[in-house]
């Protein structure tokens, strides 16, 4: 199959993701992938060989393995898409991560500190924000199901790629949320969003987490809302000790994604394996 027969299926591929359900940031970068692979590809033909060369060819320019098989997770997809399922190419076998870098992980303090900046700031929408995700463990996509109906009720029904989960939301959320609501004039529909009455957009509230972290003293690296998320993740497992129903509330089809979020700092696993006392 020819490099231009690739790119005329692209814009088919797009609407067979949208049909899955799939959000627009993986859209885009599965399309940015299969789009990567097609420019290298050249006006070779689609091979089990070429699929390898590249693989290859990526490993030779040192990409991180997960970042491989993530490009390999859209370029298998459109395989598929095409009826050349056979053609699929295995991942790179990846240890299990024991730990993640201390840099990269949000602590409680740290969100609690952004959370005092931006009321001192007057962001009283954003502050809201994080303490939605925060506090229940969503999506940054997923924001759009908190509405003032919702927050009446006490709970969200989110629908995503064809499952639905009842996110519960707790008394003082809720109190929050709707005297926002009432200050803003929302009376229905979502509580997050512009002033033209649309939904926030994932690039402004990263924009706007980040401008605030720089204020807050706190690593730019540390921030983006899919951190919230893991700090919401962490914060419950503490507390339930209990990973499937984690992975319920956090819409998981599989465990293994959970554990995941659960993975501890170097500097914590550091400290189980001094509680060992096996050096004498």
């Amino acid at each position: 199959m020819l490099k231009e027969i690739i790119v005329e299926l692209l814009d088919q591929f797009k609407n067979y993701l949208k049909n899955e359900e799939r959000e627009s940031s993986t859209i885009n970068k599965y399309l940015h992938d299969v789009q990567t692979f097609t420019n290298w590809l050249q006006d070779r033909e689609v091979t089990k060989e070429n699929l390898t060369t590249y693989k290859e060819y990526l490993i030779r320019k040192k990409y991180n393995p997960k970042t491989v098989n993530g490009i390999f997770s859209a370029i298998n997809k459109f395989l598929l898409f095409i009826g050349r399922g056979e053609l699929k190419v295995k991942y790179l076998r990846i240890q299990r991560q024991l730990f993640r870098n201390s840099s990269r992980e949000l602590t409680q303090a740290e969100y609690l500190k952004m959370l005092n900046k931006a009321q001192e700031l007057g962001k009283e929408r954003l502050s809201l924000l994080m303490q939605t995700i925060c506090a229940t463990g969503i999506r940054v996509s997923e924001l759009k199901y908190i509405t003032v109906e919702a927050v009446k009720k006490g709970m969200a029904e989110i629908s995503l790629k064809g499952k639905i989960r009842t996110i519960l939301l707790t008394g003082k959320l809720c109190k929050k949320l709707l005297k926002y609501a009432k200050g803003q004039k929302i009376t229905s529909g979502e509580i997050f969003i512009t002033r033209g009455g649309r939904g926030l957009c994932r690039k402004q509230i990263w924009a706007e987490m980040k401008a605030l972290c720089k204020k807050a003293g706190v690593a730019a690296g540390k921030v983006f809302p899919h951190n919230l998320r893991h700090l919401f993740a962490r914060t419950f497992y503490k507390v339930c000790k209990d990973v499937a129903k984690l992975a319920d509330v956090l819409g998981h089809s599989s465990i293994e994604t959970t554990r995941i979020y659960l993975i501890s700092t170097g500097a914590k696993h550091l400290q189980t394996l001094n509680k060992l006392n096996l050096i004498c």
